[in-house]
């Protein structure tokens, strides 16, 4: 029976140099030393830096990281070699990557938050007429939501906007994008929509009854 990977082997020439690496530069953890290794607890599986007396076959390490660009850095300035800088990818991830004093690829990468990106995505439409003038609107109201949580904003929002037109037997105009804006958002935090529909030149007033539906 097979438990799951316990250790990635890294070939090492000098053991002492590849422990600092990936435990004072890179930040991993040392986990155990034995008789020409050391592991190093990575945080869901661990590197075995292996003292060998040459390597034989280089290995490839994908890791994820918060800042690309200071990691790449910090990398370069530990003695590491670059093979391509940071860079934005068709994935819609930044990544870099290095190149190890032993050979070993070390490949840097996050996901792109949406305010990186270089286009805004399609509503999640399923139904119904759209006019052009709603779906613009809707689309930069959803730009005042935090990245984060903007994916679900969007796929709710436009859930609840495509509702309320179906029940009304309307194409999604700019009045029921409005309103679906604001009641698709929990009553309790309605009041961060005032700013964003103030800056589109709609006035929170004309829809109090919006902010107060439970």
């Amino acid at each position: 029976m097979f438990y799951g990977i316990s250790h990635l082997i890294v070939p090492t020439t000098d053991l002492e140099r590849a422990v600092t690496l990936w435990r004072d530069v890179v930040g991993f953890a040392e986990a155990r030393r034995g008789e020409g290794y050391v592991d190093i607890d990575s945080g869901n599986v661990q590197l075995r830096l292996m003292q060998v007396p040459a390597i034989e076959a280089k290995v490839s390490l994908r890791l994820n990281v918060g800042d690309v660009r200071s990691t790449w850095q910090a990398l370069l300035a530990a003695g590491a070699a670059p093979r391509y800088a940071p860079m934005k990818t068709p994935e819609l991830e930044e990544m870099a990557c290095v190149t190890d004093p032993d050979g070993h690829s070390i490949l840097l990468w996050r996901a792109l938050t949406e305010d990186e990106w270089d286009f805004v995505p399609e509503l999640p439409k399923q139904q119904g007429e759209w006019t052009p003038e709603a779906e613009e609107l809707l689309k930069r109201l959803l730009a005042h939501v935090p990245a984060l949580f903007r994916m679900l904003a969007r796929r709710k929002t436009t859930r609840v906007i495509e509702m309320m037109a179906a029940e009304a037997g309307s194409p999604v105009t700019r009045e029921l994008v409005i309103r679906g804006y604001i009641t698709s958002s929990a009553k309790a935090t309605r009041f961060r929509l005032v700013e964003p529909l103030r800056a589109e030149g709609i006035n929170p007033d004309d829809y109090r009854a919006d902010f107060d539906y439970e």
